[in-house]
């Protein structure tokens, strides 16, 4: 779909269908070959090392974090132009998102890189991981360049009306990187080294079929060196969009490090492996949902833009009821199947043994989480940053931090796993009121609308 006015016309079940299907196996693509990387790591190198990979994860989400910060920025606020009619203005957007991706990447991890030992330490790396999570993260920094033009800018395909492009540029990436690992890890047997070099390798070849699209190929925007040059109006706008997912990621990776510390002292190494593969598990099961909320976006975006707000709501409630089934469904296959998924990453007794009790404990309110995550983000769709930041960082931060200093002195290794369905619950209940008020502020806006016509 390259006509943004389809947006503003088109049904909005069959849109939601067109842009979320692409986006679902966008988002699962990404996160499958982490979960093969484990699967793989764990089977041929041993749990250890599957919790080397864990205690990375922060350094990952911080990573990430930058990613967001100016992807979905840029995303969003690309859609809002769009809808708005302003297509030179989107491509400043394009073009100042490009510059800040390679200038933000490359400080990043030069910074990282001087401070590894440092930061792998800090973030409970015991003398037995730390040389596995070294040789992993040290590999994966280099390609951080890579990893955002990749995924950051592949945000703005979508947001242009394009979600089948981002699918095949996730897609890529994900095969590229299996056939790699098999390559790799069990072909030459690099073992840690040959999964980071494999990602990198892949998020490359994904980079490279991003700046194809935006300079060669069909895309409505073009990458323009004239467009690259950054304005401060333009950065401001993308950061104080993109701060909502900024915040969520940095306070997930605090929230790792905390966990990983908790961890260590009521269930040692073998515990961060076990985190390792439940954070695995949940990342594929909300990756459905988050794949639905990002095709949402440039629906509701627009269509808040254009100021359609009847279309705004249906699109909204839509997504909440996808979200939820699919949050359901995978609510029913770990509490049914836990040991049987543990032992696909790893036949450690040990491991399965703390991982599949934790599995269950911490997975508990799956059901509700596709409605709080489609929410959260639905206030970053219509501009909204710092509402949808608090709702972000309510579930993240807000409730989860202290639940994590309390529990664990009650109840050892299960009040580690008990926190996060705690905050899972509190943070959609306050959620739901934040919904609930904005929801009666469209139904204004759409009688206002109608009494204008």
């Amino acid at each position: 779909m390259n006509d943004p006015k389809l947006l503003g016309e088109e049904r909005i079940g069959k849109l939601l269908w067109q842009f979320s299907i692409p986006a679902i196996i966008s988002m699962l693509a990404n996160s499958l070959y982490t979960v093969i990387d484990r699967i793989f790591v764990g089977r041929v190198v041993g749990a250890l090392a599957i919790s080397g990979l864990t205690v990375t994860f922060p350094i990952s989400l911080i990573i990430m974090a930058f990613g967001m910060l100016i992807g979905i920025g840029a995303g969003t606020l690309v859609s809002l132009r769009l809808g708005e009619n302003e297509k030179e203005e989107a491509e400043k957007i394009l073009g100042n998102a490009f510059s800040l991706v390679i200038i933000v990447s490359i400080l990043l991890a030069i910074i990282c890189l001087l401070s590894l030992d440092f930061l792998l330490r800090a973030f409970g790396a015991s003398k037995d991981i730390l040389p596995y999570a070294k040789q992993f993260i040290g590999i994966i920094l280099l390609g951080t360049p890579a990893q955002y033009i990749g995924f950051g800018l592949s945000t703005i395909i979508r947001s242009e009306g394009n979600p089948r492009m981002s699918m095949i540029v996730m897609l890529s990436n994900t095969f590229l990187n299996i056939v790699l690992d098999i390559i790799f890890i069990y072909l030459l047997g690099w073992g840690v080294a040959g999964t980071a070099i494999a990602t990198v390798i892949s998020q490359t070849a994904a980079a490279i079929l991003v700046l194809f699209y935006f300079t060669k190929g069909r895309g409505l925007l073009k990458l323009k060196v004239k467009n690259m040059f950054l304005k401060k109006e333009i950065i401001l706008s993308i950061f104080a969009i993109g701060m909502a997912p900024f915040f969520m990621q940095i306070a997930s990776s605090f929230v790792n490090i905390l966990l990983n510390r908790e961890l260590v002292q009521y269930g040692g190494d073998v515990a961060i492996g076990a985190l390792g593969i439940i954070t695995s598990v949940a990342m594929l099961l909300l990756m459905p949902v988050i794949g639905i909320t990002q095709g949402s976006q440039p629906i509701i975006g627009y269509n808040y833009g254009a100021k359609n707000f009847q279309r705004v709501k249906k699109t909204l409630i839509l997504t909440i009821a996808a979200a939820t089934l699919i949050s359901t469904i995978g609510f029913i296959i770990v509490q049914l199947l836990p040991e049987i998924i543990i032992k696909f990453f790893s036949p450690d007794p040990a491991l399965v043994g703390i991982g599949t009790q934790g599995i269950r404990i911490f997975l508990l309110m799956l059901p509700i989480i596709g409605f709080q995550i489609v929410s959260a983000n639905f206030f970053q769709a219509i501009g909204k940053a710092v509402t949808a930041m608090f709702l972000s960082l309510s579930r993240q931060v807000i409730i989860l931090i202290p639940m994590l200093l309390l529990l664990p002195n009650f109840f050892h290794l299960q009040g580690v796993w008990l926190s996060a369905p705690i905050a899972d619950f509190l943070s959609s209940l306050v959620t739901a009121f934040f919904l609930i008020r904005e929801i009666k502020k469209l139904n204004r806006l759409t009688r206002q609308e109608k009494d204008r016509t």
